[in-house]
C-alpha cells in the first residue's frame, strides 16, 4: 500500500456499476470548514482520470460544490458524492460540510461510509469538533487516515502537525498515528519558503517525484537517508506491534529484517481493522499537472488498506412490526435493504434519493417498499408506502450518468421516489424492513416566519415539507400558542440555507419575524368577579349575571370549574354556557393576552331571566366576570423553563457555569463524563436561550454541545414580566 511498484494511471471519468461488494470502497472525508476536502476531492478525481487537468467535468462544473448556494457562500453546505475509479476498484468519495450548522451532512456521510479520512490543515490544526469526530468513529471501530494538507502555507510544518494529531487522536497510543510517507521539499522560494515537490516512502525507502507533473519513482539521496531512519524504524515498530503475528515484534527486535511485502501486508490489516491510523500528506498539483501530489499514494491507501462493504456490519434491520432480523453481511443476492443517506430536489428529474445498499441488488423500474421512523415530532410525514423506482445513476457535478443496477455495497441515486425522505428504508415490497435510524442532532435554534405575500402564502405549506423532508436535522413546527410558523435550525448558517432554498428552489419568499416564547397567565391570590349581561333595545333582549370565585393552583393543574350554585339561580342548562364563556376568556388571557392556566373558577352564583336569558349571555357573563375578577388581583406572568444539558470540555466548564447563571439559569450540578468532558446541567428560562445553539458555540469555540428539554412554566421576575406586558400594550 503507498509503496506498490506501478501505479495505475486512473479510468476515465465514465459512471459504471459495481459487480460485488469487494469492489466497492466508501470513504467520507472529515475535517473542519476550510482544510481543503473539497480540494482534495477533486485532486483524486483528476488522479482518477475522472475529470480533466482544470479540474471540470464534461459540462465545465466541479465534481464536488456545484450547488448554487455553494458557490455563492463559498463553503460546503451538503454531502457530496464523487464516484471514481481506480486499479480495478469503485471509490465512493464523500465530500462533507466542515461547518458545524450542517453536521446532520455529516453524519450521513458517516453512515454511507466504511472508512474515513480525516483531513487537517497544516496552517489550521485540529480543531475540537474534529476531535469529537474522531472519537464518534472510534466509538464504531470506523477504520480511519490522516491527510494533512496546505503543506505549500507558509510556516507549514509537516512534522509538527504529525505530532499534533498524534497527541490529538493517538490517545494513550500515539505509536497508533504515525505517517506513511515524509514530503520532499524542493527549492527555497525568495520568501524562504521550500514548495513540496514530491514524497519519501519510509517503508519502501522510494522517492516519488511530481514536479514533473506526473508520479516518477526514483531512489533517494545518500544524504536523505538518514533523515527518515528515526521515522522509518518508528513506523516500523508502530505497525508490528498491532500485528496478528505476535512472534514478529520479538523477531524484529532480535535483529531479523521484515520484509516490506509483509510490513505493507500488516500495515493494510492494522488500518482495516481499525487499530492504525497512517498520517499522508497532499499538496496542489502544478499548472497542468496530472496528479496531485499525494494523491496517488491516498487511492493505494483507500484500496489497499481501507475496509470492503462486506467487512462492515450492517446497522440492525427489524420488520416493519419490529421483529428483529438477521442478514448475511453484504449479500448481493440478499433480501434487498438500502437507506436513503441524503434527499435532493432536482428541477428537471424530481426529487432525488441517495441510498446506500447493505443488502440485495437494486434495479431501476422495480417497486420497492418505503418504511418512515415516523419522525412526526420534526413535521416529518409517517409512511409506509409501496413506491416504484426511476432511473438509476451516479452522481457526478450536475451530472447524473445512468447505471443498470447497483450491488450491496455500493451507493446510488434513485430518481422519482415521490415519499422517500432522509433516513428511510428501501425494501422489497414482499418484504418490508426497517433499519434501526442513525443519530441526528436536535435542532435548537427557532426561525420564526411567514409568508411575504398571497402567493407566497400558497406555496409556502409544500415548500417548507420538502425542505424538511430533505433535511432530518431541521424540525417544522406549527405553534399552537403563538401561531406562529417556526424553522428549528441548527444554527445561523443552516437557517441562511434553508431560506435560500425556499426562496431559489422552491420559488417561496418569507420574512423572519420575532420567536415568540409561549408564556401563560395565572392569578397570584384568590378574587372574586361579577359578570352583567344585561341588554334591552327592543324585541328578543339578552339578560346573564353570574358570580364567581378565582383561586390559585399548583403548576400543570390547568383549568378547574365548579359549579356551587344553590337554588337554580342559575338554571342548569346554562352552567355549561358560564363555563364555556370563562374558559373561552382563559384562553385569550386577562392580562398581557396568554392563556390562563392552574386556577380554580367556582361559579357561587347569578341571575337569569325566563324570556331574555341564552346561552350566548351567560357565555358573555361568565367572560366579563373572569376579567373582573382579574381586575381585583395581580396576576402573574409565567414563562417556560427548560432543562439544559450541556456536553463541555473540562477547560470551559466554569465559563459555561457562568453564562448559565447570566442567563437567569439554576445550575443543577455537574457530572464527569470520559476523560475531559463534563456535562453541565441547569434550568434556564427558554428566554434566555433562544440563541444560545450560537452562543454556547462561540464560547467553546465550537466543542461543547447542548439538549434541553421543557420543563415547567413558572412565575417570571416582575421586572422582566413589567417590560413584557409594555410590549404587549404598544403592540395593541
Amino acid at each position: 500500500m503507498g509503496d506498490k511498484a506501478n501505479a495505475h494511471p486512473g479510468a476515465a471519468g465514465r459512471a459504471t456499476a459495481a459487480d460485488h461488494p469487494a469492489s466497492v470502497r466508501n470513504v467520507v472525508l472529515v475535517g473542519h470548514s476550510g482544510s481543503g476536502k473539497t480540494t482534495l476531492v477533486e485532486a483524486l478525481a483528476l488522479t482518477a482520470g475522472a475529470v480533466n487537468r482544470a479540474g471540470r467535468v464534461e459540462d465545465g462544473g466541479t465534481v464536488s460544490d456545484y450547488d448554487d448556494i455553494e458557490h455563492r457562500q463559498q463553503r460546503s453546505v451538503q454531502l457530496s458524492l464523487v464516484p471514481v475509479e481506480w486499479d480495478g476498484y469503485k471509490i465512493n468519495l464523500l465530500d462533507t460540510p466542515g461547518y458545524a450548522d450542517f453536521v446532520g451532512e455529516l453524519r450521513a456521510g458517516l453512515r454511507a461510509a466504511d472508512a474515513a479520512l480525516f483531513v487537517v490543515s497544516a496552517s489550521d490544526g485540529v480543531d475540537g469538533s474534529t476531535r469529537m469526530v474522531w472519537e464518534e468513529c472510534a466509538a464504531v471501530g470506523m477504520p480511519r487516515a490522516i491527510v494533512i494538507t496546505h503543506l505549500e502555507a507558509a510556516r507549514a510544518d509537516f512534522e509538527e502537525m504529525t505530532r499534533v494529531c498524534a497527541e490529538a487522536f493517538g490517545g494513550d497510543d500515539p505509536d497508533a498515528v504515525l505517517p506513511l510517507y515524509l514530503p520532499l521539499h524542493g527549492p527555497q522560494t525568495p520568501d524562504g519558503h521550500a514548495p513540496v515537490t514530491g514524497l519519501i516512502g519510509l517503508l519502501s525507502q522510494k522517492l516519488f517525484d511530481y514536479s514533473s507533473g506526473e508520479r516518477k519513482e526514483a531512489e533517494p539521496g545518500e544524504e536523505q537517508l538518514p533523515g527518515i531512519e528515526e521515522a522509518r524504524g518508528r513506523l516500523i515498530e508502530g505497525i508490528i506491534s498491532e500485528s496478528e503475528d505476535e512472534t514478529l515484534m520479538d523477531r524484529y527486535l532480535g535483529g531479523e529484517q521484515v520484509d516490506v511485502k509483509t510490513l505493507i501486508e500488516d500495515l493494510e490489516r492494522a488500518v482495516a481493522r481499525g487499530v492504525f491510523f497512517p498520517v499522508l500528506a497532499a499538496a496542489p498539483a502544478a499548472e497542468g499537472a496530472r496528479q496531485g501530489i499525494g494523491t496517488v499514494e491516498l487511492l493505494e491507501l483507500v484500496t489497499g488498506g481501507f475496509p470492503t462493504p462486506l467487512e462492515r456490519e450492517a446497522p440492525g434491520v427489524t420488520t416493519v412490526d419490529g421483529r428483529s432480523r438477521e442478514l448475511r453481511a453484504c449479500d448481493p443476492d440478499g433480501p434487498l435493504v438500502g437507506e436513503v443517506v441524503k434527499t435532493s430536489s432536482d428541477p428537471y428529474v424530481g426529487r432525488v434519493s441517495l441510498v446506500r445498499l447493505f443488502s440485495g441488488t437494486l434495479r431501476p423500474d422495480e417497486t420497492v417498499h418505503v418504511s418512515g421512523h415516523g419522525l412526526t415530532d420534526r413535521g416529518h410525514e409517517d409512511h409506509d408506502v409501496d413506491e416504484r423506482i426511476g432511473a438509476l445513476s451516479m452522481p457526478f457535478g450536475k451530472q447524473q450518468r445512468p447505471v443498470t443496477h447497483a450491488v450491496a455495497g455500493d451507493l446510488v441515486c434513485v430518481a422519482k421516489l415521490g415519499r422517500a425522505e432522509t433516513g428511510d428504508t428501501l425494501s422489497a415490497k414482499d418484504d418490508p424492513l426497517l433499519m434501526e435510524p442513525w443519530e441526528m442532532p436536535d435542532p435548537l435554534l427557532p426561525l420564526a416566519i411567514h409568508a411575504h405575500s398571497k402567493a407566497d402564502e400558497d406555496k409556502l405549506s409544500q415548500g417548507l415539507s420538502r425542505l424538511v423532508a430533505e433535511d432530518p436535522t431541521m424540525r417544522l413546527e406549527q405553534n399552537q400558542d403563538t401561531h406562529q410558523v417556526v424553522l428549528w435550525c441548527l444554527g445561523e448558517a443552516h437557517a441562511d440555507v434553508a431560506l435560500e432554498r425556499l426562496r431559489s428552489r422552491y420559488g417561496v419568499q418569507v420574512d423572519v419575524v420575532p420567536h415568540k416564547v409561549s408564556l401563560r397567565e395565572t392569578f397570584a391570590g384568590k378574587s372574586a368577579g361579577r359578570g352583567r349581561h344585561v341588554k334591552q333595545s327592543g324585541g328578543h333582549g339578552q339578560y346573564a349575571i353570574c358570580e364567581i370565585e378565582v383561586e390559585p393552583l399548583p403548576g400543570g393543574s390547568g383549568i378547574e370549574f365548579v359549579d356551587r350554585v344553590v337554588g337554580g339561580a342559575v338554571p342548569r342548562q346554562f352552567i355549561p354556557s358560564v363555563e364555556k364563556g370563562v374558559r373561552a376568556q382563559a384562553a385569550k388571557g386577562v392580562a398581557a393576552g396568554y392563556p390562563l392556566v392552574d386556577v380554580r373558577i367556582t361559579l357561587l352564583d347569578g341571575k337569569a331571566h325566563s324570556v331574555d336569558s341564552s346561552d350566548a349571555a351567560f357565555q358573555t357573563a361568565g367572560a366579563l366576570a373572569l376579567r373582573e375578577a382579574a381586575a381585583g388581583v395581580k396576576i402573574h406572568l409565567l414563562e417556560p423553563v427548560a432543562e439544559v444539558s450541556v456536553l463541555v470540555g473540562d477547560d470551559y466548564v466554569g465559563a459555561v457555569m457562568s453564562d448559565l447563571s447570566g442567563r437567569r439559569g439554576r445550575v443543577l450540578g455537574t457530572e464527569q463524563v470520559g476523560s475531559g468532558r463534563t456535562v453541565v446541567r441547569a434550568e434556564v428560562p427558554e428566554f434566555e436561550i433562544g440563541r444560545y445553539a450560537i452562543d454556547l458555540r462561540s464560547l467553546s469555540h465550537g466543542t461543547a454541545r447542548f439538549s434541553r428539554v421543557y420543563a415547567r412554566h413558572e412565575p417570571m421576575p416582575p421586572q422582566v414580566a413589567e417590560k413584557i406586558r409594555e410590549q404587549a400594550k404598544d403592540a395593541s
